[in-house]
């Protein structure tokens, strides 16, 4: 798994993210993608994914005296573990969470500056619930999601399909002095 910093790094994440279900990219297609990272930040933080074992090289070929790489990310690689986040501070969490929402405002802000975009026949959603659970069924809970997503992640383009990214935060909403039962 990796570390905390190597993934939430904000030019990092978007990388993956735009990966994610996309199936393999060479980094000029990333960058037709995420036309506001330059190429040389580019080209170092796909070198610095790479390296660590989330991004893989699928092919390579050769284009004009260089060699062009296509790239898929692994996604049991590209996951903060559970022991990862258990050693993470508050001041880590609270760092994490702000790099994840941004990066969630930029894919938002991206799709919206489209002339096509037409949220509300395209399903743009962002809601909040609150669900009362016990630690075992809140942990059910996490893995029927997983599961959930992990099935349609699957789905190659074609056949109408359109990618959606699915974002996920999980906020315990405990008021002062309350907690688990003693």
């Amino acid at each position: 798994m990796a570390t905390v910093n190597l993934l939430l790094h904000p030019v990092r994440m978007r990388v993956i993210q735009t990966l994610v279900g996309a199936g393999e990219l060479t980094t000029a297609q990333l960058r037709e993608r995420l036309p506001d990272v330059s190429p040389a930040t580019m080209y170092r933080h796909v070198a610095t994914l790479t390296q660590a074992g989330i991004l893989e090289v699928v092919h390579e070929r050769p284009v004009r005296g260089t060699v062009e790489r296509s790239y898929r990310v692994r996604q049991d690689e590209a996951l903060v573990d559970e022991e990862a986040r258990a050693g993470m501070t508050k001041d880590d969490h609270r760092q994490a969470f702000t790099v994840f929402t941004g990066v969630m405002m930029a894919d938002l802000d991206r799709y919206l500056s489209r002339e096509d975009a037409d949220p509300a026949q395209e399903g743009v959603l962002y809601r909040q619930g609150a669900v009362w659970a016990t630690p075992e069924e809140f942990s059910a809970l996490v893995e029927e999601w997983e599961a959930l997503v992990a099935r349609r992640t699957g789905h190659a383009p074609g056949d109408g399909r359109v990618r959606h990214i699915v974002s996920l935060a999980l906020v315990p909403d405990k008021a002062a002095g309350e907690g688990p039962a003693s």
